[in-house]
């Protein structure tokens, strides 16, 4: 008796064992997901918090050089905890490419994003960042750096996948459509159809511009990384050559000394949400994330940012819903799942190669084993 009520209690401690390492491994399988949602909605309420700081009156060439700093203080701690016992020798090479890095990154994709995202919204913002993929497929063709086959699927759909997100980059840009959700009365929408159409236009196209140049910062950082194989110092060294650049020629355009000062309002929180959020947390996250799932799972998170930035935009800064942006939109993510469809059948294929080829080198192993016996 008493060895069957052992024998049952023993069960019952193997079954509530087992549920709870399966709600364990449910919860690390889930944890993917969650963080890649997390960092969607600091990179949206970032967008908004930037676009709040410039409607402020904050300087977006000021705000170029203060974010790097804090970027260099956050990633430097990182890499000296992370990153420590890496050999790390700095070539001329190396120096010259860091140096490309911050001017591509730091300097010119941040202050063509401030000027674009000030004429336009963060909904905007956010939806042509989609773009960086086909963007950053593209300039990789161009340098050689990725074959182009197209007799293979996959290069069609990376192909397609870039042309459809053009087309929807373009219609976001030059066709606004009617509101389908404004909170502005029609007086305030037909006074500000003429700025829209002029600040709009200029203010895309920077934002194109900007995520153009970060598209090469990506292709340039690629190259660099297999050179110099620790990212966090790497990402520290090019903020601190953005901030010296980027401190250069806003003193030479911006000759206040009021456009300098902070003070606690939505400028400093702008500056500290993307030292320590956006440098700090995202970057460490992202990198984890990087790890298990790779480039392609994070980045198919990216629609998401779209659709926080659009709610943010509507609940926070009370911006109109326009059926050219949401039709614009829609076609960049499409684009976008192509781009990133033919990477991934790409990546399997490969992957296949290799498995193929490792079982043939094993096979001839083995036949020459036999030929010895």
């Amino acid at each position: 008796m008493l060895t069957s009520m052992k024998m049952e209690t023993q069960q019952q401690g193997e079954t509530a064992g087992g549920i709870k390492r399966k709600g364990e491994l449910r919860f690390e399988g889930l944890k993917p997901y969650a963080i890649c949602i997390f960092c969607n909605i600091c990179f949206a309420g970032y967008n908004i918090i930037s676009k709040v700081s410039l409607d402020n009156g904050m300087s977006s060439y000021v705000l170029v050089v203060y974010g790097p700093v804090f970027g260099t203080l956050i990633t430097a701690v990182l890499a000296l905890l992370f990153e420590r016992k890496h050999d790390r020798k700095i070539s001329m090479a190396i120096l010259r490419d860091i140096f490309f890095l911050g001017i591509l990154g730091a300097v010119l994709g941040r202050t063509l994003f401030y000027i674009g995202l000030k004429d336009t919204s963060p909904a905007v913002a956010s939806a042509l960042a989609n773009l960086i993929p086909s963007m950053t497929f593209v300039l990789a063709v161009l340098c050689r750096m990725e074959a182009l086959d197209m007799s293979k699927h996959s290069a069609r759909a990376k192909v397609g996948g870039s042309v459809v997100a053009l087309a929807g980059a373009t219609l976001m840009t030059l066709y606004k459509g009617c509101a389908l959700i404004s909170p502005h009365s029609h007086h305030t929408q037909a006074s500000s159809k003429l700025q829209f159409n002029k600040d709009w236009i200029k203010g895309s196209l920077m934002l194109l511009l900007s995520y153009l140049s970060l598209s090469a910062f990506l292709v340039l950082q690629t190259v660099t990384v297999k050179k110099y194989p620790a990212p966090i110092t790497l990402t520290s060294l090019t903020c601190l050559t953005g901030t010296l650049v980027s401190a250069i020629m806003t003193a030479a355009v911006d000759h206040k000394a009021s456009s300098w000062r902070l003070s606690w309002d939505m400028s400093l929180v702008a500056i500290l949400y993307r030292g320590i959020v956006i440098f700090g947390l995202t970057f460490y996250l992202q990198a984890l994330v990087g790890k298990t799932k790779g480039l392609v799972f994070m980045t198919a998170f990216r629609p998401l940012g779209t659709v926080i930035a659009t709610i943010m935009g509507l609940l926070v800064l009370g911006d109109a819903l326009f059926l050219g942006r949401v039709v614009g939109a829609l076609l960049i993510v499409v684009g976008l799942c192509l781009t990133l469809w033919g990477k991934e059948k790409e990546k399997e294929k490969k992957l296949l190669e290799g498995t193929h080829l490792l079982n043939a080198l094993k096979s001839d192993q083995k036949s020459d084993n036999t030929w010895i016996l």
